[in-house]
């Protein structure tokens, strides 16, 4: 693989485009947290039932990420993307016009899968389109279109669902999808980042891949990263009557408090950009006790608005700086699979996706809205506690 000087000094613009995809994709992913009241109401489930579905969609994440992975790995990166970003489009529409619970929760399973297939193919092509030391950079920019769903589309999704319904919010995501879709038709190479088939070599066997999974320190980064997201989105996903009822603030605030998670998000992800590619430990030594503190500090203060803002700035921007660096990890860690890589990265992201909205929901009842915080606290504590033997077998290691 080679790359000019010029490359290596700049961002390509198709990192840019699948960054739009993923902006359609993370709307989609993170915009319950504003309509789960409505959606509720309208289908005549509970809060809790209705959050069920944010699992639903990690769920079809986790199963989809590698099986999607392994079975469109010959084929062209640029078909496969342009393939899952419109299955992703058409189960939105089918969820917006649909009146059945079960119905919306397929439909949820049915995109995720597409998510993860587009994610495992982005995350590979992404790094392929770089310098082998800036994958870090590389995921910054891929999930730059995460956090700006968070501060734009998820709070614009809430809006419309306040005015138009939640069906509304479906209907736009399925739409925001098409342009997209013409981006990586017109920019995406169908190979990206690779020379000539007769110059390149060939690619390890599917088995070979796999068989990475064996490695401790893959594994471990996959773990951690799953608890940390796990953390995020157990909280994140009930933040909208975390705002109405422990804060005390009216309706029209949930979107306030969405944006401000997510230009937390936003923070986070850049600034850890820049250093998970050389200074990792850096990061999560850093980052992880502040998340530890910051989630019982948010349960504890939620009561008073000027703190509880504050917090949800504070634990986007550490909950997306430690979290993207762990995924990135995954990416080096699983340098011998090319192809499956992504697909691991993506697994590892949405295993806690889908563990931390059933944690927190459990939550509900015997603690109240506070719960979710409480639970991201521990799930946060059961990753710094499974990384500090690591951490000490390592230092012991380098000092003998």
């Amino acid at each position: 693989m080679c790359f000019s000087s010029s490359r290596s000094l700049s961002t390509p613009l198709p990192l840019y485009l699948l960054a739009l995809a993923v902006f359609a994709m993370g709307t989609s992913e993170f915009m319950l947290a504003g309509l789960l009241p409505d959606i509720a109401s309208d289908l005549g489930v509970s809060v809790g039932a209705a959050g069920t579905l944010t699992s639903a969609f990690a769920v079809g994440m986790i199963v989809g990420a590698p099986l999607v992975a392994a079975f469109a790995r010959d084929w062209p990166a640029r078909g496969s993307l342009l393939a899952f970003v419109l299955v992703f489009s058409a189960a939105h529409a089918v969820g917006a016009v649909t009146t059945s619970f079960v119905v919306l929760s397929a439909t949820r399973f049915v995109a995720a899968v597409a998510n993860a297939g587009f994610l495992a193919v982005a995350l590979t092509t992404a790094a392929g389109l770089v310098p082998p030391g800036r994958k870090g950079r590389a995921l910054a920019v891929l999930l730059s279109g995460t956090t700006v769903a968070t501060i734009a589309g998820v709070p614009g999704g809430s809006l419309l669902g306040t005015l138009l319904g939640w069906r509304a919010t479906f209907w736009a995501v399925a739409l925001v999808c098409l342009p997209a879709a013409l981006g990586i038709l017109k920019g995406i190479p169908a190979r990206p980042g690779r020379t000539d088939t007769a110059d390149r070599p060939s690619e390890p066997a599917l088995r070979a891949e796999i068989s990475q999974l064996r490695s401790p320190r893959l594994i471990l980064v996959m773990l951690l990263g799953a608890l940390v997201n796990a953390a995020t989105f157990g909280s994140f996903t009930f933040l909208a009557p975390l705002v109405t009822d422990a804060a005390g603030l009216a309706t029209p605030w949930i979107p306030v408090v969405l944006v401000l998670f997510g230009a937390g998000s936003f923070a986070g992800v850049t600034v850890a950009g820049r250093l998970s590619d050389r200074r990792p430990r850096l990061v999560v030594a850093a980052g992880g006790p502040l998340l530890l503190v910051g989630w019982p500090a948010l349960a504890v203060l939620a009561e008073h608005q000027v703190a509880f803002l504050t917090l949800v700035f504070v634990q986007g921007a550490l909950s997306f700086a430690v979290g993207s660096t762990l995924i990135t990890r995954v990416l080096y860690e699983a340098a011998g699979a090319p192809t499956m890589a992504g697909a691991y990265a993506t697994a590892a992201l949405n295993v806690g996706a889908a563990v931390g909205p059933l944690a927190a929901a459990a939550t509900l009842a015997p603690v109240g809205n506070r719960g979710p915080l409480w639970a991201s606290g521990l799930l946060v504590l059961a990753a710094l506690l499974t990384a500090l033997p690591f951490s000490r077998a390592r230092q012991s290691s380098r000092a003998r």
